[in-house]
């Protein structure tokens, strides 16, 4: 592993601790040749995603950009940052077991989408301004119009 600091091939593992969920374990690191200290954290991928866009382009599968994107519908509202992470995890297993190893774009949105309607409609709604483009007011009334419906 190398040292985000000077870029030192030569880091030393610490202390080991798995994450409070259990899905991963994060590390403490020494640099040998700067002396710093960092934290690196290990999770195990079942796969290798590929996210197909609707424009057709393959890319592959980031949960970091996931995770930013829960967080932001999640932002300052009533959810602690580990379960953000077990939320995040969550999704990323669903997508790893589901067989395919290409995932289109539509599939992660709508995932998302049933995950955070469960935790906080607030954020719901937040993601869905963004994922289905509302333009305008009447498109959030809409959306809002089917989100009070009786199911």
């Amino acid at each position: 592993m190398h040292c985000p600091f000077c870029g030192h091939d030569d880091t030393q593992v610490k202390d080991s601790r798995p994450t409070d969920d259990g899905a991963a374990i994060r590390r403490r690191r020494f640099c040998a040749g700067c002396g710093q200290r960092f934290t690196t954290i290990e999770r195990v991928q079942l796969r290798e995603l590929t996210v197909v866009k609707t424009d057709g382009r393959r890319v592959p599968f980031d949960r970091d950009k996931l995770a930013r994107s829960v967080r932001v519908a999640l932002r300052k509202r009533p959810v602690t940052e580990e379960r953000i992470e077990r939320i995040v995890n969550g999704i990323v297993r669903q997508l790893e077991s589901s067989g395919e190893s290409e995932i289109p774009s539509k599939q992660i949105g709508e995932l998302v989408m049933e995950t955070l309607k469960e935790v906080d409609e607030v954020a719901y709604v937040r993601f869905a301004s963004v994922y289905r483009n509302f333009r305008e007011a009447k498109d959030f009334e809409a959306f809002l119009g089917q989100l009070s419906e009786p199911t």
